[in-house]
C-alpha cells in the first residue's frame, strides 16, 4: 500500500521563524544540520526540509505527533538527491509497518513545497 503527504509553505514564514537560533536545533537533525551548515543555511533549502518533514507526518497520516521533527531528517546524497533519514526512535514508532519513503522537494523565490511517498505493509 502507498500513502502519500505534501505540503507548502511561504518562505518568508520559515526566513521570519529562523531568526531565533533555536529554530534550527528544534527542526534539524544533527546530520541535516550539518549539511545545511557547510551550504551556509539557504533559506530556501530549510523551507523545503521543514515541508519534508510535515509530508512525511501526513503520508503516515499522525501529523508531528509522538516525534519531532529532528527525528525526520532531509539529507542530500552526492548526486543533491533528497532522501530520509529516521531516527532510531522513530524507526521504533513505526515499526515493521512502512519499508521505504521517497521524497521529492521544489521551491522556487517565494515558496517550498515537498511530497513524500509511504509504502506500507498491509
Amino acid at each position: 500500500m502507498v500513502s502519500v503527504g505534501i505540503d507548502l509553505i511561504e518562505i518568508k514564514r520559515v526566513k521570519k521563524t529562523a531568526e531565533n537560533p533555536r529554530f534550527y536545533k528544534r527542526i534539524l537533525g544533527d546530520n541535516e544540520f550539518e549539511q545545511l551548515k557547510k551550504r551556509n543555511f539557504p533559506i530556501q533549502s530549510i523551507a523545503a526540509n521543514f515541508c519534508a518533514k510535515e509530508a512525511f507526518s501526513k503520508a503516515i497520516g499522525t501529523g508531528i505527533k509522538n516525534f519531532s521533527f529532528s527525528d525526520v531528517e532531509v539529507l542530500r546524497d552526492d548526486m543533491g538527491r533528497p532522501y530520509l533519514k529516521l531516527s532510531e526512535r522513530l524507526k521504533s514508532l513505526l515499526g515493521d509497518n512502512y519499508i521505504n519513503f521517497d521524497v521529492s522537494l521544489t521551491h522556487t523565490r517565494e515558496y517550498a513545497s515537498a511530497v513524500v511517498i509511504a509504502q506500507r505493509r498491509d
